[in-house]
């Protein structure tokens, strides 16, 4: 199965790519190196800085993606700064050495390699010193920045305390001076209890040699940065990371290369003219489409919103992009669903919906942003109030602090239990709404009185 699937794969590639695989005693594929010319063509042109992550799969398995990094790498498009594809027989020294002397037998420009980026659970750090004695290996800024929020989701923290820091942690990404990192870091021992705070390891903050490989972009190029590696980790854990099977995931995955091999060629540093074939119609489920709306959706949100506006909205993005949150690392790892009321979006200018986000801060909620990535629409500035518009400057703790209040959660609260309540009697027989609303009416003249009339 996994030969007639792979082979099939090299039949209908224009050009054909390097691709070894070997497999068990149970014809499953147990190790595979896939590189393609025009992935080699990029390494041999941007080998300075070498970015490696990795994506688990259900059966133990782990895919390796190669991708070039540095301020000389000026690619568009998913997946187009992959250079590698890697599943090593065991993640062990043995099967990661087997897998790097591979890569650098195919890739003469291996000895080019200045620095590699690393995420912080790599634990064979020897191994890649063995293998790249001239390379520095260093954390990756965008592994940081996943591992924090992961953990920041695993404390538990109050909601208020855990937005705060998910935004400030954003923000400080995108402008990672010292000064910021500085920032973050004191935010951090102040709002983790010192117990916990080890876990974090937030001296990785203070680490001047992690962030001068990311600080020479600027804070429009570290949003785009991360936006994209986002989009690349969503399509590698989306074709690798939940099918079970490795064959079908590795399958699915070099179909969605080739398949869009078009929008890579027409970036590929000038090497060869255009690409003038037509643009594949990707339908509704096409992860092409999708993450183009949403990036849109996001690039829209930042040129119209204030920078603390902006950073509440894309943390509700970030909730509609990963309804599938992943918690832990390696192959320990829980899949978890997170389900939620139905709220009312109401569409016309200004949108509102009925959830607390967008009843507290009368910005664009999740709800509003899937309906808007739904319509194929971005966010338009007549959508939120004036306050919120960009060049009016605000700090976000001053907005938070203005906008949170004893009295509005209550009024929030009784206004979802009223809806609540009305759904409930609405959508019922006529039997029970009887009974509930003969319900509903002693506890109402038990808690206030019978000497009050009480509206129901």
């Amino acid at each position: 199965m996994a030969l007639t699937m792979l082979n099939e794969l090299l039949i209908e590639d224009p050009s054909p790519p390097l691709l070894l695989y070997q497999l068990s005693k149970t014809a499953q594929l147990d190790a595979l190196n896939y590189q393609s010319c025009f992935m080699q063509g990029v390494f041999a042109h941007f080998p300075e800085i070498l970015f490696i992550h990795r994506t688990y799969n259900p059966r133990g398995k782990v895919l390796y993606t190669f991708l070039v990094d540095g301020p000389r790498v000026q690619l568009e498009g998913h997946l187009a700064r992959a250079v590698y594809f890697a599943i090593p027989a065991k993640e062990d020294a043995e099967g990661l050495a087997q897998m790097f002397q591979v890569f650098k037998k195919f890739n003469p420009a291996w000895e080019r390699v200045c620095t590699i980026l690393v995420d912080p659970h790599f634990l064979l750090l020897p191994t890649l010193a063995m293998e790249f004695p001239t390379a520095e290996v260093l954390l990756s800024a965008f592994h940081i920045c996943k591992f924090l929020q992961g953990k920041f989701y695993q404390l538990s923290l109050e909601q208020p305390v855990e937005r705060v820091l998910l935004t400030s942690l954003q923000s400080t990404m995108c402008s990672a001076t010292a000064g910021n990192l500085r920032k973050l870091y004191t935010l951090l021992s102040t709002c983790i209890p010192p117990a916990q705070l080890p876990e974090l390891h937030s001296h990785w903050l203070l680490n001047d040699r992690i962030w001068l490989a990311h600080r020479w972009r600027s804070r429009a190029e570290s949003s785009h940065y991360f936006q994209g590696l986002e989009v690349t980790a969503h399509v590698l854990s989306q074709f690798f990371g939940t099918t079970p099977s490795v064959e079908k995931g590795m399958t699915a995955l070099l179909q969605y290369l080739q398949q869009n091999s078009g929008d890579k060629a027409s970036f590929s540093l000038g090497l060869s003219p255009p690409n003038n074939h037509p643009p594949s119609d990707g339908g509704p489920e096409s992860p092409n489409v999708e993450q183009l709306v949403e990036a849109r959706i996001q690039h829209s949100l930042n040129a119209i919103c204030t920078g603390p506006a902006a950073q509440l909205c894309l943390g509700e993005l970030a909730v509609v992009q990963k309804s599938m949150h992943l918690i832990g690392s390696g192959s320990e790892k829980v899949n978890i669903q997170i389900l939620e009321d139905t709220h009312r979006v109401q569409p016309q200018t200004p949108a509102s919906c009925s959830c607390y986000f967008n009843q507290a801060f009368r910005l664009p909620c999740r709800h509003i942003l899937t309906m808007l990535s739904a319509r194929r629409q971005v966010l338009q500035p007549d959508m939120l109030p004036a306050g919120w518009t960009a060049g009016c400057a605000g700090s976000l703790g001053d907005i938070v602090g203005s906008k949170w209040s004893d009295t509005l959660d209550k009024h929030l609260a009784v206004a979802l239990l009223t809806e609540e309540v009305g759904q409930l009697l609405q959508h019922c027989s006529q039997e029970e709404f009887e009974r509930r609303y003969s319900t509903l009416r002693e506890l109402a003249d038990s808690w206030i009185g019978p000497y009050e009339q009480v509206q129901l």
